[in-house]
């Protein structure tokens, strides 16, 4: 946005605007959702912002052909959703770690790697003063954070492979597994509550 900014190239701007605006909405929503559901203390805190996604999901995987053809349309609205999806995404996971991992970039888990690992291999001399900090790495973290970009890795391999010969169907796959992870605890939920207003699901 900055360059296009300085090149006078407004439309460019506006369609980096609306990326931005569209991840920090999805944000924005995925906090409204988790924050919710803990103040009614429900038990899909964090299922209701992963069944949205998969919804979302869906639609881009069942609408996503029928807007190919109409490229005026269809590549600000696929960025939009997408960034609002990664938004939404994101502040899950944030959330869910306590801000210690974040799931829709890598240079962040790489700079947090390249950290841990400068600790692994600084050489702790003997201490000049009882104050002197040993300096050790957090293995247990450097694992997690390994494991994640290598699962970036496999992720994008997939889904360029799902993508080259499924196209847009191969994201209803991923809204599949979404939801098997979000229903059941939305479900018992659900059951909790009818089962206070005498429904019962029996």
């Amino acid at each position: 946005m900055a360059d296009n900014l300085v090149l006078g190239d407004t439309s460019l701007l506006l369609a980096g605007l609306a990326a931005f605006l569209s991840f920090v909405a999805g944000a924005a929503c995925s906090a409204i959702l988790v924050n919710w559901a803990r103040r009614k203390r429900l038990q899909s805190e964090y299922a209701l912002p992963l069944m949205f996604e998969a919804m979302l999901l869906i639609c881009f995987g069942l609408l996503g052909r029928n807007l190919e053809h109409r490229e005026w349309l269809f590549v600000p609205a696929t960025v939009m959703l997408l960034c609002f999806i990664m938004g939404l995404q994101n502040a899950i996971i944030t959330k869910l770690s306590g801000a210690r991992i974040r799931t829709t970039h890598v240079t962040g888990l790489v700079t947090d790697m390249g950290i841990e690992l400068g600790k692994l291999f600084y050489w702790n001399a003997s201490p000049s003063s009882p104050d002197t900090p040993f300096v050790k790495a957090d293995r247990k973290k450097l694992k997690l954070l390994a494991s994640l970009v290598a699962l970036f890795l496999v992720g994008g391999i997939a889904g360029a492979i799902g993508f080259k010969h499924l196209g847009f169907a191969a994201s209803l796959a991923l809204a599949a597994i979404l939801l098997v992870l979000a229903i059941v605890p939305v479900l018992d939920d659900l059951k909790t509550r009818w089962s206070k207003l005498g429904l019962g699901l029996d």
